[in-house]
This record gives C-alpha cells, sequence and structure tokens, in this order.
C-alpha cells in the first residue's frame, strides 16, 4: 500500500528547502565580498559617535557630538575625532576591522595634513582600540594612547558606566593635543578681520567729515569776504550770507550722520557675516574625506 504525505508534510519539507536556500544565498554574499583593510565593514556614518551597540543615553551622545564638532571648527588644522561602538567584530582582530573603519569612513581632511583619531569599542568582546592618523602620531603616541585608555576608559567600563568612560577618555586625548599645540583656532583670526575693518572703516569716515567741514567753512567764510567787500549792503548780506552759512551748517550734521550710518551698517554687515559663519560650526557636515592611518594608536581590554 502506497503511502501519501499530507499537505503538512509538503509544508514542512517547503520550509526546510527554503531556509537552506537562504543560508546558502547569505553564506556566498559573505564570501563573495572579502573584508578589506581599506573599506569599512559598517555603514556610512550620520554622525562623529555612531553607537551601534546602544550603550549611550541620547544626552551623552549629544554632548559627545557636540564636543567633537567644536574642537574640529576650533582646531587649526581641523583635528577630526571620531566615536564607533559595536557589539562584536566576530571572528575578525579588533585592530583591522577598526582600521578598516577609520579608512573606509575617510576620517580626517583632504588637506595635507590631516590629524585624525578613531576611539574603536567593541563591547561584547571586552575591547577598545584606538586608531591615530600619521598626522596625530606626534601628538598622540602608541604607549600614551594606551595609557590613557587604561586611565580613563577601562575603570568605568569595568563598572558598566560606558558613558563615563567614553567621555572622560575623550576629554583626555583633546586635552593632550591642546597641550601640545595642535589646539589653534582659526575662529578668532576670522573674528579679529571685521573688527580692523571698522576700525578702518572708522578712520576714514573721520577724514571724510573733515574733508566735509573744511568746505564748508570755506563757503561760509568766502561768502563773509565777499560781504565784507559791499558793506553797503550790509543788511542784504547778514540775511544772505549768514542764511547760507546757516543752512550749510544745518547740512553738516546730516552729512555727518549719513556717513556714520553707512559705515556703521559695514560694520555691522561684516559682524553679521562673522556670526553666521560662527554659528554654521554647529552642524556636523561629515568626515572631510582623510582617511590617512597607518596602524598608529593602542588598545586595550576590560
Amino acid at each position: 500500500m502506497k503511502k501519501r504525505f499530507s499537505s503538512a508534510t509538503f509544508q514542512a519539507l517547503f520550509l526546510v528547502l527554503l531556509l537552506g536556500l537562504m543560508s546558502l544565498t547569505a553564506y556566498s554574499q559573505n564570501n563573495s565580498a572579502p573584508f578589506s583593510i581599506n573599506e569599512s565593514p559598517l555603514p556610512a556614518p550620520t554622525s562623529p559617535v555612531m553607537d551601534y551597540a546602544n550603550v549611550l543615553d541620547a544626552n551623552t551622545k549629544q554632548a559627545l557630538e557636540q564636543q567633537l564638532i567644536e574642537f574640529r571648527d576650533k582646531t587649526n588644522p581641523k583635528v577630526e575625532l571620531a566615536v564607533a561602538i559595536v557589539k562584536t567584530t566576530g571572528e575578525r582582530p579588533i585592530f583591522d576591522y577598526s582600521l578598516a573603519v577609520a579608512r573606509g569612513w575617510k576620517i580626517g581632511s583632504k588637506e595635507q595634513d590631516n590629524p585624525s583619531a578613531l576611539l574603536f569599542i567593541a563591547i561584547d568582546d571586552r575591547k577598545a582600540y584606538v586608531q591615530v592618523s600619521k598626522d596625530l602620531e606626534d601628538e598622540l603616541p602608541d604607549g600614551l594612547t594606551t595609557s590613557l585608555q587604561r586611565q580613563y576608559l577601562v575603570p568605568a567600563f569595568r563598572q558598566g558606566n560606558y558613558g563615563k568612560g567614553i567621555t572622560d577618555l575623550i576629554e583626555a586625548y583633546i586635552r593632550t593635543i591642546e597641550s601640545k599645540g595642535n589646539g589653534n583656532a582659526p575662529v578668532a583670526e576670522t573674528t579679529n578681520q571685521p573688527k580692523k575693518k571698522e576700525s578702518s572703516l572708522s578712520i576714514c569716515n573721520i577724514v571724510i567729515c573733515l574733508i566735509v567741514l573744511f568746505v564748508i567753512l570755506l563757503t561760509i567764510f568766502g561768502r563773509f569776504g565777499s560781504s565784507k567787500r559791499n558793506r553797503d549792503d550790509d543788511d542784504d548780506w547778514r540775511g544772505g550770507g549768514f542764511g547760507g552759512g546757516g543752512g550749510a551748517a544745518s547740512a553738516l550734521p546730516w552729512i555727518v550722520g549719513s556717513i556714520l550710518t553707512s559705515g556703521s551698517s559695514g560694520g555691522s554687515s561684516s559682524g553679521g557675516w562673522g556670526g553666521s559663519s560662527s554659528g554654521g560650526g554647529d552642524s556636523w557636515g561629515g568626515f572631510g574625506g582623510g582617511g590617512d592611518f597607518g596602524g598608529g594608536g593602542g588598545g586595550s581590554d576590560w
């Protein structure tokens, strides 16, 4: 007697075949895209602080982002610091994984001098590594990066306080970079320029006012001299001469006020431009396109 398969049996076999096909597809996709030390295994970043493990609260993450952006904008050359947090790097060593992220995200500027660093953390692996670009290795040498991690990051991480450990370590790196002379602020130079323009405009206004005053005085005394030669028409001179002089004198405040108003509006325009320029530094705008990392840095575990 022949046995017949029920519909439930066919459904079970179909499900097993479907799962097997999906597994083979995923395996072939992973093998078709081999790991590259120059391409990030993580998606493109949308912030200088990328928390794929969800260990940072919103306030801590926002404060870190603002701190890194402000530090980048005030340094010259710009120093780009980044933070990436994952659960695990799998079978890949954290050095290779973090180096691929730092290069693939192109952290740092495209300019010849492009200092940058990436603090990379794998929570489940209990490992951290800081990748330091070639142009920042003098400020953050390998031994110092590891020492600072052990001092600030490791104790907090052992207590499960990831936000404090990351924040304290980033602040330590920033202080170290600034103490070694890589914290010059081009913003201060930019804000000084409008002041120079305003001072030069003020000098020009004074010179113009003196010239206008000199011309008016020449006109008044010229009329006074001509009327003095015609003393028989003294009454007419007083009516016309002082009337003309009074008109010229009354016009002087208007002329001076117009010049000063135009000069002050020019100064406020420069000040407004400077304000909008500095205000634009609050936005991140992505990394600069560098990625010049040669393996400098240091790691630790907890």
